[in-house]
Protein backbone atom coordinates (compact mmCIF):
# COMPACT_ATOMS: atom_id res chain seq x y z
CA UNK A 1 0.00 0.00 0.00
CA UNK A 2 0.71 3.85 -1.04
CA UNK A 3 3.31 5.18 2.10
CA UNK A 4 0.61 7.70 1.79
CA UNK A 5 -2.15 5.65 2.87
CA UNK A 6 -0.25 3.48 5.71
CA UNK A 7 -2.28 5.04 8.41
CA UNK A 8 -5.55 3.00 6.75
CA UNK A 9 -4.43 -0.25 6.96
CA UNK A 10 -6.84 -0.62 10.39
CA UNK A 11 -9.36 0.70 8.17
CA UNK A 12 -11.35 -2.52 6.78
CA UNK A 13 -14.61 -0.92 6.60
CA UNK A 14 -17.62 -2.90 4.92
CA UNK A 15 -18.29 -2.27 1.32
CA UNK A 16 -21.12 0.56 0.74
CA UNK A 17 -23.56 -1.58 -1.18
CA UNK A 18 -27.12 -1.06 -2.21
CA UNK A 19 -30.91 -2.65 -2.29
CA UNK A 20 -30.23 -2.95 -5.97
CA UNK A 21 -27.17 -4.83 -6.20
CA UNK A 22 -28.24 -7.85 -3.46
CA UNK A 23 -30.01 -10.16 -6.48
CA UNK A 24 -31.07 -13.00 -5.07
CA UNK A 25 -29.71 -16.17 -6.20
CA UNK A 26 -33.46 -17.64 -6.00
CA UNK A 27 -34.74 -14.80 -8.64
CA UNK A 28 -31.41 -15.54 -10.66
CA UNK A 29 -32.56 -18.87 -11.41
CA UNK A 30 -36.25 -17.92 -12.22
CA UNK A 31 -34.33 -16.42 -15.17
CA UNK A 32 -33.37 -19.41 -18.00
CA UNK A 33 -29.82 -18.50 -18.87
CA UNK A 34 -30.84 -19.67 -22.63
CA UNK A 35 -32.87 -16.61 -22.81
CA UNK A 36 -29.86 -14.30 -22.59
CA UNK A 37 -31.81 -11.88 -20.30
CA UNK A 38 -29.32 -12.81 -17.31
CA UNK A 39 -27.03 -15.84 -17.35
CA UNK A 40 -24.56 -16.57 -14.48
CA UNK A 41 -21.04 -16.76 -15.09
CA UNK A 42 -20.34 -19.81 -13.54
CA UNK A 43 -23.21 -21.47 -15.83
CA UNK A 44 -21.94 -19.85 -18.91
CA UNK A 45 -18.24 -21.90 -18.35
CA UNK A 46 -16.22 -19.60 -16.21
CA UNK A 47 -14.75 -21.04 -13.07
CA UNK A 48 -14.14 -17.82 -11.24
CA UNK A 49 -11.46 -20.09 -9.18
CA UNK A 50 -8.39 -17.22 -9.05
CA UNK A 51 -6.27 -19.83 -11.39
CA UNK A 52 -8.48 -20.87 -14.81
CA UNK A 53 -8.07 -17.72 -17.52
CA UNK A 54 -11.90 -17.06 -18.00
CA UNK A 55 -11.37 -14.72 -20.42
CA UNK A 56 -13.21 -16.24 -23.68
CA UNK A 57 -16.43 -17.59 -22.03
CA UNK A 58 -16.83 -14.06 -20.15
CA UNK A 59 -16.62 -12.21 -23.20
CA UNK A 60 -19.09 -14.97 -24.81
CA UNK A 61 -21.72 -14.47 -22.29
CA UNK A 62 -21.37 -10.92 -22.32
CA UNK A 63 -22.15 -11.38 -25.82
CA UNK A 64 -24.91 -13.06 -25.46
CA UNK A 65 -26.17 -10.67 -22.81
CA UNK A 66 -25.94 -7.76 -25.55
CA UNK A 67 -28.30 -9.45 -27.87
CA UNK A 68 -31.16 -9.06 -25.81
CA UNK A 69 -29.86 -6.41 -23.52
CA UNK A 70 -29.67 -8.49 -20.79
CA UNK A 71 -26.86 -9.23 -17.16
CA UNK A 72 -24.02 -10.73 -16.68
CA UNK A 73 -24.00 -12.47 -12.66
CA UNK A 74 -20.65 -13.02 -11.63
CA UNK A 75 -21.30 -15.21 -8.57
CA UNK A 76 -18.86 -14.50 -5.46
CA UNK A 77 -14.57 -15.37 -6.84
CA UNK A 78 -11.80 -14.32 -8.13
CA UNK A 79 -12.60 -14.65 -12.60
CA UNK A 80 -9.43 -14.23 -13.88
CA UNK A 81 -9.21 -12.88 -17.15
CA UNK A 82 -7.76 -9.95 -19.72
CA UNK A 83 -10.04 -7.09 -21.98
CA UNK A 84 -13.64 -7.65 -21.42
CA UNK A 85 -15.68 -5.46 -24.46
CA UNK A 86 -19.21 -4.67 -22.73
CA UNK A 87 -21.96 -4.61 -24.96
CA UNK A 88 -24.57 -1.71 -25.07
CA UNK A 89 -27.61 -1.86 -22.72
CA UNK A 90 -25.69 -4.64 -20.60
CA UNK A 91 -25.41 -4.92 -17.11
CA UNK A 92 -22.51 -7.39 -15.08
CA UNK A 93 -23.95 -7.76 -11.76
CA UNK A 94 -21.71 -9.25 -8.60
CA UNK A 95 -21.21 -9.05 -5.08
CA UNK A 96 -19.98 -6.03 -3.49
CA UNK A 97 -17.72 -8.13 -1.11
CA UNK A 98 -14.78 -5.70 -1.04
CA UNK A 99 -13.38 -3.19 1.74
CA UNK A 100 -11.07 -0.21 2.38
CA UNK A 101 -7.97 -2.04 1.68
CA UNK A 102 -8.24 -5.66 -0.59
CA UNK A 103 -10.87 -6.90 -2.83
CA UNK A 104 -13.49 -9.12 -2.26
CA UNK A 105 -16.93 -11.00 -3.16
CA UNK A 106 -17.48 -11.03 -6.98
CA UNK A 107 -13.75 -10.02 -8.22
CA UNK A 108 -12.60 -9.81 -12.19
CA UNK A 109 -8.47 -10.22 -11.89
CA UNK A 110 -6.66 -8.90 -14.55
CA UNK A 111 -4.38 -11.40 -16.21
CA UNK A 112 -3.23 -9.92 -19.38
CA UNK A 113 0.18 -7.37 -19.00
CA UNK A 114 0.41 -6.26 -22.73
CA UNK A 115 -4.34 -5.11 -21.67
CA UNK A 116 -4.80 -1.50 -22.25
CA UNK A 117 -7.93 -1.76 -19.75
CA UNK A 118 -9.77 -5.04 -18.06
CA UNK A 119 -13.45 -3.63 -18.86
CA UNK A 120 -14.49 -1.52 -22.11
CA UNK A 121 -17.00 0.79 -22.19
CA UNK A 122 -16.19 2.44 -25.47
CA UNK A 123 -19.30 1.42 -27.48
CA UNK A 124 -21.52 -0.01 -24.19
CA UNK A 125 -24.13 2.91 -24.00
CA UNK A 126 -26.44 2.16 -21.46
CA UNK A 127 -24.52 -0.42 -19.58
CA UNK A 128 -24.31 -0.97 -16.05
CA UNK A 129 -21.62 -2.48 -13.68
CA UNK A 130 -23.03 -2.98 -10.26
CA UNK A 131 -21.18 -4.67 -6.97
CA UNK A 132 -17.56 -5.67 -9.05
CA UNK A 133 -14.53 -5.62 -7.21
CA UNK A 134 -11.58 -4.99 -10.24
CA UNK A 135 -8.06 -5.56 -9.20
CA UNK A 136 -5.32 -4.56 -12.19
CA UNK A 137 -2.27 -6.25 -9.77
CA UNK A 138 0.23 -4.03 -10.59
CA UNK A 139 0.34 -5.70 -13.79
CA UNK A 140 1.79 -3.56 -17.08
CA UNK A 141 2.06 -0.42 -17.60
CA UNK A 142 -0.71 2.32 -18.08
CA UNK A 143 -3.41 -0.45 -18.10
CA UNK A 144 -6.60 1.31 -16.97
CA UNK A 145 -9.75 -0.22 -15.05
CA UNK A 146 -12.15 0.90 -16.62
CA UNK A 147 -12.10 2.96 -20.15
CA UNK A 148 -13.58 4.46 -22.77
CA UNK A 149 -11.23 4.96 -25.71
CA UNK A 150 -12.31 7.69 -28.54
CA UNK A 151 -10.20 10.09 -30.40
CA UNK A 152 -13.31 12.01 -31.09
CA UNK A 153 -16.81 12.23 -29.45
CA UNK A 154 -19.73 9.60 -30.49
CA UNK A 155 -23.05 10.79 -32.01
CA UNK A 156 -24.99 9.93 -28.49
CA UNK A 157 -24.52 10.23 -24.61
CA UNK A 158 -23.56 7.20 -23.21
CA UNK A 159 -25.51 6.69 -20.08
CA UNK A 160 -23.23 4.12 -18.67
CA UNK A 161 -23.52 3.18 -14.53
CA UNK A 162 -20.79 2.55 -12.47
CA UNK A 163 -22.28 1.28 -8.76
CA UNK A 164 -21.07 -0.11 -6.07
CA UNK A 165 -17.68 -1.10 -7.60
CA UNK A 166 -13.63 -0.88 -6.30
CA UNK A 167 -11.24 -0.65 -9.00
CA UNK A 168 -8.18 -0.74 -7.78
CA UNK A 169 -4.13 -1.52 -8.17
CA UNK A 170 -3.79 -1.07 -12.15
CA UNK A 171 -0.59 0.36 -13.55
CA UNK A 172 -2.70 3.29 -14.90
CA UNK A 173 -5.84 4.87 -14.26
CA UNK A 174 -8.75 3.29 -12.61
CA UNK A 175 -11.28 4.97 -14.50
CA UNK A 176 -10.38 6.57 -17.96
CA UNK A 177 -12.43 8.33 -19.57
CA UNK A 178 -12.05 9.48 -23.13
CA UNK A 179 -14.57 11.56 -24.89
CA UNK A 180 -17.65 10.11 -22.14
CA UNK A 181 -20.64 12.18 -21.97
CA UNK A 182 -23.45 11.73 -19.46
CA UNK A 183 -22.80 8.75 -16.91
CA UNK A 184 -23.14 8.26 -13.21
CA UNK A 185 -20.04 6.83 -11.28
CA UNK A 186 -21.73 6.38 -6.91
CA UNK A 187 -20.76 4.49 -4.45
CA UNK A 188 -17.63 3.22 -5.65
CA UNK A 189 -14.04 3.54 -4.44
CA UNK A 190 -11.02 4.22 -6.94
CA UNK A 191 -7.83 3.79 -4.92
CA UNK A 192 -4.06 2.39 -5.27
CA UNK A 193 -4.09 2.96 -9.16
CA UNK A 194 -0.70 4.32 -10.44
CA UNK A 195 -2.35 6.58 -12.61
CA UNK A 196 -5.54 8.93 -11.31
CA UNK A 197 -8.42 7.70 -9.48
CA UNK A 198 -10.74 9.07 -12.09
CA UNK A 199 -9.62 10.68 -15.11
CA UNK A 200 -12.51 12.44 -17.27
CA UNK A 201 -12.14 14.04 -20.59
CA UNK A 202 -15.87 14.55 -21.14
CA UNK A 203 -18.92 16.28 -19.35
CA UNK A 204 -22.86 15.54 -18.07
CA UNK A 205 -21.25 13.20 -15.54
CA UNK A 206 -22.43 12.50 -11.81
CA UNK A 207 -19.91 11.20 -9.39
CA UNK A 208 -21.57 10.53 -6.02
CA UNK A 209 -20.68 9.15 -2.62
CA UNK A 210 -17.49 7.66 -3.68
CA UNK A 211 -13.88 7.39 -2.71
CA UNK A 212 -11.02 8.12 -4.72
CA UNK A 213 -7.85 6.94 -2.08
CA UNK A 214 -4.16 6.55 -2.56
CA UNK A 215 -3.94 6.92 -5.88
CA UNK A 216 -0.38 8.23 -7.39
CA UNK A 217 -1.10 10.71 -9.49
CA UNK A 218 -5.05 12.83 -8.55
CA UNK A 219 -8.17 11.59 -7.06
CA UNK A 220 -10.08 13.16 -9.68
CA UNK A 221 -8.50 15.04 -13.06
CA UNK A 222 -10.21 16.34 -15.73
CA UNK A 223 -6.81 18.06 -17.90
CA UNK A 224 -8.41 18.09 -21.30
CA UNK A 225 -12.20 18.75 -22.55
CA UNK A 226 -14.41 18.96 -19.17
CA UNK A 227 -17.94 20.34 -18.02
CA UNK A 228 -20.83 20.06 -16.41
CA UNK A 229 -19.75 17.28 -13.48
CA UNK A 230 -21.67 16.97 -10.29
CA UNK A 231 -19.33 16.21 -7.71
CA UNK A 232 -21.32 15.56 -4.23
CA UNK A 233 -20.44 13.85 -0.89
CA UNK A 234 -17.11 12.00 -2.26
CA UNK A 235 -14.02 11.52 0.22
CA UNK A 236 -10.88 12.19 -1.66
CA UNK A 237 -8.14 11.78 0.46
CA UNK A 238 -3.86 10.66 0.35
CA UNK A 239 -3.36 10.73 -3.51
CA UNK A 240 0.06 11.52 -4.59
CA UNK A 241 -0.63 14.89 -6.84
CA UNK A 242 -3.87 16.75 -6.29
CA UNK A 243 -6.86 15.44 -4.62
CA UNK A 244 -9.21 17.22 -7.07
CA UNK A 245 -7.63 18.98 -10.23
CA UNK A 246 -9.93 20.51 -13.52
CA UNK A 247 -8.12 22.79 -16.24
CA UNK A 248 -10.53 25.37 -17.66
CA UNK A 249 -13.60 23.31 -17.29
CA UNK A 250 -17.28 24.73 -16.78
CA UNK A 251 -20.40 24.19 -15.39
CA UNK A 252 -19.00 22.04 -11.93
CA UNK A 253 -20.96 21.72 -8.42
CA UNK A 254 -18.42 20.56 -5.96
CA UNK A 255 -20.65 20.95 -2.97
CA UNK A 256 -20.11 18.73 0.76
CA UNK A 257 -17.04 16.45 -0.21
CA UNK A 258 -14.16 15.71 2.30
CA UNK A 259 -10.54 16.37 0.88
CA UNK A 260 -7.67 15.33 2.47
CA UNK A 261 -3.92 15.52 2.92
CA UNK A 262 -3.22 15.71 -1.01
CA UNK A 263 0.17 14.93 -2.15
CA UNK A 264 -0.02 19.00 -3.81
CA UNK A 265 -2.96 20.86 -3.75
CA UNK A 266 -6.21 19.57 -2.34
CA UNK A 267 -8.49 21.77 -5.10
CA UNK A 268 -6.69 22.97 -8.11
CA UNK A 269 -8.99 25.06 -10.49
CA UNK A 270 -6.12 25.57 -13.65
CA UNK A 271 -6.12 27.17 -16.67
CA UNK A 272 -6.38 25.42 -19.66
CA UNK A 273 -7.23 25.92 -22.98
CA UNK A 274 -9.17 28.36 -21.05
CA UNK A 275 -10.08 29.47 -17.94
CA UNK A 276 -12.00 27.74 -15.19
CA UNK A 277 -15.93 28.98 -15.42
CA UNK A 278 -19.06 28.82 -13.75
CA UNK A 279 -17.77 26.76 -10.80
CA UNK A 280 -19.26 26.35 -7.46
CA UNK A 281 -17.22 25.32 -4.60
CA UNK A 282 -19.09 25.55 -1.48
CA UNK A 283 -19.60 23.69 1.60
CA UNK A 284 -16.60 21.41 1.22
CA UNK A 285 -13.17 20.42 4.00
CA UNK A 286 -10.26 20.77 2.48
CA UNK A 287 -7.34 19.56 5.04
CA UNK A 288 -3.71 18.52 5.21
CA UNK A 289 -3.09 19.33 1.16
CA UNK A 290 0.43 19.65 -0.01
CA UNK A 291 2.13 16.81 1.79
CA UNK A 292 4.65 15.95 -1.20
CA UNK A 293 4.66 19.94 -2.24
CA UNK A 294 7.38 22.02 -2.32
CA UNK A 295 6.25 24.32 0.63
CA UNK A 296 7.54 27.04 -1.07
CA UNK A 297 5.40 26.66 -4.06
CA UNK A 298 1.79 27.26 -4.46
CA UNK A 299 1.42 23.55 -4.99
CA UNK A 300 1.24 24.10 -1.08
CA UNK A 301 -2.08 25.05 -1.16
CA UNK A 302 -5.81 23.97 0.46
CA UNK A 303 -7.49 25.54 -2.77
CA UNK A 304 -5.60 26.87 -6.06
CA UNK A 305 -8.15 29.26 -8.07
CA UNK A 306 -5.93 30.25 -11.08
CA UNK A 307 -7.54 32.69 -13.70
CA UNK A 308 -10.68 31.91 -12.96
CA UNK A 309 -14.27 33.34 -14.15
CA UNK A 310 -17.59 33.11 -12.47
CA UNK A 311 -16.44 30.94 -9.53
CA UNK A 312 -18.21 30.92 -6.24
CA UNK A 313 -16.22 29.52 -3.62
CA UNK A 314 -18.02 30.01 -0.24
CA UNK A 315 -18.55 27.60 3.34
CA UNK A 316 -15.60 25.50 3.12
CA UNK A 317 -13.44 24.55 5.46
CA UNK A 318 -9.43 24.83 5.39
CA UNK A 319 -7.43 23.25 7.95
CA UNK A 320 -3.60 22.33 7.85
CA UNK A 321 -1.81 19.27 9.42
CA UNK A 322 0.33 16.31 9.29
CA UNK A 323 -0.03 12.49 8.98
CA UNK A 324 -1.71 10.79 11.63
CA UNK A 325 -0.02 9.59 14.81
CA UNK A 326 2.10 12.84 14.43
CA UNK A 327 4.57 12.01 11.88
CA UNK A 328 5.18 13.37 8.58
CA UNK A 329 5.63 17.24 7.26
CA UNK A 330 3.44 19.84 8.27
CA UNK A 331 1.11 21.16 5.46
CA UNK A 332 0.18 23.39 3.59
CA UNK A 333 1.86 26.63 3.40
CA UNK A 334 -1.09 28.34 1.83
CA UNK A 335 -4.61 28.18 2.56
CA UNK A 336 -6.01 29.79 -0.46
CA UNK A 337 -3.92 31.25 -3.35
CA UNK A 338 -5.61 32.85 -6.57
CA UNK A 339 -4.70 34.70 -9.97
CA UNK A 340 -6.14 36.45 -12.34
CA UNK A 341 -10.05 36.67 -11.13
CA UNK A 342 -13.11 37.78 -13.03
CA UNK A 343 -16.26 37.92 -11.72
CA UNK A 344 -15.36 35.74 -8.60
CA UNK A 345 -16.63 35.07 -5.27
CA UNK A 346 -14.29 33.42 -2.10
CA UNK A 347 -15.74 34.28 0.77
CA UNK A 348 -17.41 32.88 4.42
CA UNK A 349 -14.61 30.59 4.34
CA UNK A 350 -13.21 29.64 7.35
CA UNK A 351 -9.66 28.67 7.96
CA UNK A 352 -8.96 28.29 11.37
CA UNK A 353 -5.78 26.73 11.63
CA UNK A 354 -5.80 27.08 8.16
CA UNK A 355 -2.13 27.21 6.59
CA UNK A 356 1.49 27.24 7.87
CA UNK A 357 2.56 30.34 5.85
CA UNK A 358 -0.13 32.78 4.70
CA UNK A 359 -4.13 32.07 5.03
CA UNK A 360 -4.61 33.51 1.58
CA UNK A 361 -2.26 34.75 -1.19
CA UNK A 362 -3.16 37.00 -4.26
CA UNK A 363 -0.44 36.26 -7.20
CA UNK A 364 -1.70 38.11 -9.85
CA UNK A 365 -4.69 41.16 -9.69
CA UNK A 366 -7.97 40.37 -9.81
CA UNK A 367 -9.73 41.67 -13.93
CA UNK A 368 -12.69 43.24 -12.45
CA UNK A 369 -15.65 42.18 -10.29
CA UNK A 370 -14.36 39.91 -7.55
CA UNK A 371 -14.69 39.47 -3.85
CA UNK A 372 -12.31 38.24 -1.50
CA UNK A 373 -13.81 39.20 1.88
CA UNK A 374 -15.06 37.33 5.74
CA UNK A 375 -12.79 34.38 5.09
CA UNK A 376 -11.82 34.33 9.01
CA UNK A 377 -9.09 32.24 10.57
CA UNK A 378 -5.70 32.08 11.98
CA UNK A 379 -2.09 30.45 10.63
CA UNK A 380 -1.25 26.88 12.76
CA UNK A 381 1.96 27.29 13.97
CA UNK A 382 1.41 25.09 17.42
CA UNK A 383 3.71 22.47 15.89
CA UNK A 384 3.93 20.67 20.12
CA UNK A 385 0.23 19.83 19.64
CA UNK A 386 -0.22 16.14 19.62
CA UNK A 387 -2.55 14.71 16.41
Amino acid sequence: MSDLLNRRQIAMGAAIGSASLLFSSAAMAQTAAGEGTFLDARQSGARGDGKTNDTVPLQRALDAAGRNSGALFLPPGIYVTGELHVPPGVAIVGTPGWNYSSPGGSVLQLADAGATCLLNLTDARGASLQGLSLDGRGLGSSINGIATKRAKWGPHEDGFRIEGCQIARFSGDGVHLECAWCFSVRHSMMAYNAGDGLSLRGWDGFLIDNWFSGNKRAGFAARQENASVTFTANRIEWNGEENFVIAGGDGYQITGNFFDRAGTVGVALRKGRGPCTQIALTGNFIKRSGKLADPSSHDSANILLDECEGITCIGNTLQAGRDDGGSGVWSPAYGIVHRGLRNCIVKDNVLHDGAIKQLILETGAATEGVIVADNPGRLFTDFARKW
